[in-house]
């Protein structure tokens, strides 16, 4: 028997092995693609691929035509992004605490010149009292806050910081999400860093949020950063822009 014919039986008589596949990696939406190659955000976009804003966007599960509710926007990094996904139809609230307007005067007067024009019309802000928060009318899909939390244990008591979860899950669509996310303080510190290292225990932000009636919805390790050691100070130049940081997502329960 010739070895080609050999070759072709022994093949037919092996059972046949499909291809390992490769898990697909999603694809990121146009409507993300398009807001977060916006020209208006051409000095952030260095920023995107360390800061994972794809997959956040992603993880927080913003779509076109939501209206979204920001905490404390800083310097308007995601504020972009946000009022770019949920477009004309769609509304960004920023909220900008009275209580903190000695450390966030220059943004809140940047956005509110912004706001004021044609491209971010879909952007307002509000400088106001953050317990009791005084939200939007409309219900919204979605509340986030980044690196923000912690402070809000320093400008309201306990008490303050529990009405101001309650006002978010009232401020929220049946369903709707709150996202949260901030630099990791040392397991069972409680709150003994938010005015120091400005870090907080997790465990405590979870604790606090699920008080409030949210049901825990998912966490994200991509801001992760297990060289942090926790003590030190966030501006540290040592560890600034690197902190080991949680991404919690809290759900409310659709009724």
């Amino acid at each position: 028997m010739r070895p080609t014919v050999l070759a072709v039986m022994l093949a037919l008589a092996l059972p046949v092995v499909a291809p390992a596949k490769t898990p697909g990696t999603p694809k990121t939406p146009a409507y993300v693609t398009t807001a977060i190659n916006d020209p208006a955000r051409d000095s952030d976009r260095k920023d995107d691929e360390h800061r994972h804003m794809v997959e956040i966007m992603a993880f927080s599960q913003v779509k076109p035509g939501q209206n979204v509710l920001e905490l404390v926007p800083g310097g308007g990094y995601w504020t972009r992004v946000f009022s770019g996904i949920v477009g004309p139809t769609g509304h960004v609230y920023t909220i900008w605490p009275k209580e903190m307007m000695e450390h966030i005067a220059k943004p809140y007067a940047t956005w509110t010149a912004l706001a004021a024009t044609p491209h971010y019309a879909n952007v307002s802000v509000s400088g106001q009292s953050i317990a009791p928060l005084d939200a939007p009318a409309r219900k919204v899909d979605l509340v986030f806050t980044v690196q923000n939390y912690h402070d809000f244990h320093d400008v309201l008591d306990p008490a303050g910081v529990a009405t101001l979860d309650k006002q978010v899950y009232d401020a929220l669509k049946p369903g709707g999400l709150f996202v949260v996310i901030d630099h990791v303080a040392p397991a069972g510190s409680g709150l003994a860093a938010t005015n120091t290292t400005h870090r907080i225990d997790p465990a405590v932000v979870r604790k606090e949020i699920e008080a409030a009636g949210f049901v825990f919805d998912g966490e994200s390790g991509l801001l992760g950063n297990p060289a942090d050691p926790h003590d030190k100070l966030v501006f540290d130049p040592a560890i600034r822009g690197h902190t080991d940081q949680f991404i919690y997502r809290f759900r409310k329960p659709a009724k």
